[in-house]
């Protein structure tokens, strides 16, 4: 007897783009587990919570700590090391063994999970990825010059991370710029139950892109 393919979602798309906390949501809604393979890089094993899988240092979820500027700033270099990006890959594969999941990172459409039920892909302008990380980090509107100073941070990061933040060819593209986070959510959603119903891949939903 065959085995159940699990669903896999996988979202990519560049920093700041909103992947992990719209992937969260989106799990939630479908019932599926959430997998965020940038907090892999941020914590040194891997624990399930609830219905995601969450980081643990020394027996306590430590995901605000691992979300901090100071560790935002270098995440990028360990993603760069090949052994790391080996042992994140192997671990977010094997989360998504006997789990339908929804994973989210860079490379999740390519590398980790070519064949992965779903495919999408989240862009932003760089503005208003800047706009919204700060208002979360700052609990209030950024000033313009704040926004300004971490726009040019996210656009030499997309440049560091260039080779590790493709889009598969049969991913829906989704321009997340004038959209809000319920809208991205329900837009995946609709696309995972698709899907669902028609018993396909992502190369044969209808719409390439979905642009805002």
């Amino acid at each position: 007897m065959t085995a159940r393919r699990s669903f896999v979602v996988a979202i990519d798309g560049p920093a700041a783009s909103g992947k992990s906390s719209t992937a969260q949501w989106v799990a939630q809604r479908l019932g599926f587990r959430h997998v965020d393979s940038g907090a892999l890089y941020r914590a040194v094993r891997l624990a399930p919570q609830g219905t995601s899988f969450a980081p643990v240092i020394e027996g306590k979820i430590a995901d605000d700590e691992l979300r901090g500027t100071d560790v935002t700033r270098l995440v990028s270099r360990v993603a760069s090391m090949p052994r790391v990006r080996a042992w994140v890959n192997a671990c977010v594969r094997e989360a998504a063994r006997d789990h339908d999941v929804v994973v989210d990172g860079r490379d999740m459409g390519t590398a980790v999970f070519p064949d992965a039920t779903l495919k999408v892909f989240l862009v932003a302008d760089p503005w208003e990825r800047a706009r919204r990380r700060l208002a979360q980090q700052l609990g209030r509107a950024p000033l313009d010059e704040e926004i300004a100073e971490e726009t040019d941070r996210l656009v030499q990061r997309d440049a560091r991370d260039a080779t590790q933040t493709v889009q598969a060819k049969d991913a829906v593209l989704i321009d997340t710029t004038y959209l809000t986070q319920e809208e991205q959510v329900e837009r995946i959603v609709a696309l995972a139950k698709a899907v669902t119903q028609r018993g396909t891949t992502t190369s044969d939903v209808d719409g390439e892109s979905a642009s805002g």
